[in-house]
C-alpha cells in the first residue's frame, strides 16, 4: 500500500535530517577511514566531536526547514490575494542567516522557527550561501532584495541540498512549476546553471514520486523536463552516470558511490542519491541506502540528506529507521512544520490565527 501524502511529506524531511545527521561527523574522512572505523558502513548516529552530539544535523537541514517555512507563508501570502510568489522563501534564507550571526532569538524576531535556540548553531555553513544571502541586503537587513538570483558562478551542493520541500507540493501544483521554482530558490545563493538546474531536478523527482510514480518514472520525466533546460548538459549527464550504475546490478559499495563524484558540487549531489536510491529500492533497505550514501570520501551529510529526502518521500515516515527517527535533533520542529504545510497547502481559505504563525509580510 502506497503512503498517504502526509506521511511522505513527513518521511521526506525526516528522512532527510537523519541522512544529514548520519552523514556529518564524517564529511571531511576519507571513504577508507569510514570503512576501517565502520566496516559495514555507518549505520548509528556518532559524535562530530565537542559540542556535536550524535544525532546533530547541520545547515542543509536548517536550511531545508527555512523553505518549508517559506512555502507555508507563500501559500499563506496567496491565501490573502496576494499570489503565489517566491519571495517569501528568499526571507526564509533571510532569516537563517541570522540564526547564523546570532548567538540566539531577539526579540524582533520574525515568526516562531526564527525562535527556536537550537538552529542558532553554525554547522559548517557554506560561504557561497552566507556571502550571497549577506550580498543581497543593501542597506541591512530591514533593506533586502528578495527574489533577486545571486550574480556569482558558484555550483557547490548548497542548492540542492535545501529545496526537497518544492518537491513536496500538491499535485494541483505542475512539476513544471515545482522544477522551476525550486531552480530560481537555489538561484537565490547559486548562480550557475547546474546549481540551479539539479534543483530543479531533485524538486522534480521527489514531486512525481509524491504523485505515484515509481523512482525510475520520475526519472523519466525529470530527464525529459531537464533537457529542454539551457545548461542542462552537466546534469543530464550525471543522471544518466547514475542509472547506468545501479543497473550494473550487485556489488553495490562506496567504490561506485565514489565513481559519480565527491557531491561537493550540485549535479554530483544529486547523481549519488539516486543511484544509492535506485540500487536500494525497497523500504526494508532505506538503512541500507543511507549507510551507503554517507560513506564515501566526499560531501557525505548532503548526499546522506537527499538520499533521505527521496527514499522518505518514496516510502513515507513508516519506513524510516526508528531509532534514529527518534533521535534526530530537532525532531518535534521537523514534524510540526511537516504537518503545518500539510493543512497550510489542503486548505481553501485564510484563517487569522494560522496567519499569525507564519505572517506573511
Amino acid at each position: 500500500m502506497s503512503p498517504g501524502w502526509q506521511s511522505r511529506v513527513r518521511g521526506c524531511l525526516l528522512g532527510g535530517a537523519i541522512g544529514d545527521a548520519l552523514g556529518a561527523p564524517v564529511e571531511f574522512e576519507s571513504g577508507r577511514k569510514i570503512l576501517k572505523k565502520h566496516p559495514g558502513l555507518l549505520r548509528t548516529f556518532v559524535s562530530g566531536g565537542a559540542g556535536w552530539p550524535p544525532g546533530t544535523v547541520t545547515d542543509d537541514t536548517q536550511m531545508t526547514l527555512f523553505t518549508v517555512e517559506g512555502l507555508i507563508r507563500a501559500s499563506v501570502r496567496a491565501h490573502r490575494g496576494l499570489g503565489m510568489t517566491l519571495a517569501p522563501v528568499h526571507h526564509a534564507y533571510d532569516r537563517w542567516l541570522d540564526t547564523q550571526q546570532h548567538s540566539g532569538p531577539s526579540g524582533e524576531r520574525d515568526g516562531w522557527l526564527q525562535g527556536e535556540q537550537w538552529l542558532y548553531a553554525r554547522r559548517a555553513p557554506g560561504n557561497t550561501c552566507l556571502n550571497a544571502l549577506r550580498g543581497a541586503r543593501h542597506g541591512g537587513p530591514r533593506i533586502t532584495q528578495y527574489g533577486v538570483q545571486a550574480e556569482n558562478g558558484s555550483k557547490g551542493c548548497g542548492g540542492v541540498m535545501r529545496v526537497a520541500p518544492f518537491g513536496l507540493m500538491p499535485e494541483s501544483f505542475s512539476t513544471e512549476w515545482v522544477f522551476d521554482s525550486a531552480a530560481t530558490a537555489a538561484g537565490y545563493t547559486h548562480g550557475h546553471p547546474s546549481g540551479k538546474l539539479a534543483s530543479g531536478a531533485l524538486a522534480a523527482i521527489i514531486h512525481e514520486i509524491c504523485s505515484g510514480a515509481t523512482l525510475d518514472a520520475a526519472l523519466d520525466t525529470t530527464a525529459a523536463l531537464l533537457a529542454t533546460r539551457d545548461g542542462h548538459e552537466e546534469t543530464s549527464t550525471a543522471l544518466a552516470a547514475a542509472r547506468r550504475q545501479a543497473a550494473r546490478g550487485t556489488g553495490h559499495g562506496p567504490d561506485r558511490v565514489e565513481e559519480l563524484g565527491g557531491g561537493w558540487v550540485a549535479e554530483e549531489a544529486l547523481a549519488i542519491p539516486v543511484y544509492v536510491a535506485l540500487s536500494h529500492q525497497e523500504p526494508e533497505q532505506l538503512l541500507d541506502a543511507l549507510a551507503l550514501a554517507v560513506s564515501h570520501s566526499g560531501d557525505s551529510d548532503s548526499t546522506g540528506a537527499i538520499c533521505g529526502n527521496i527514499l522518505g518521500a518514496l516510502h513515507g515516515e513508516a519506513a524510516l529507521p526508528a531509532e534514529l527517527a527518534a533521535t534526530v535533533e530537532g525532531r518535534a520542529v521537523i514534524l510540526q512544520l511537516a504537518d503545518d504545510f500539510v493543512d497550510e497547502l489542503t486548505r481553501t481559505e485564510s484563517r487569522p490565527g494560522f496567519a499569525r504563525r507564519y505572517p506573511s509580510s
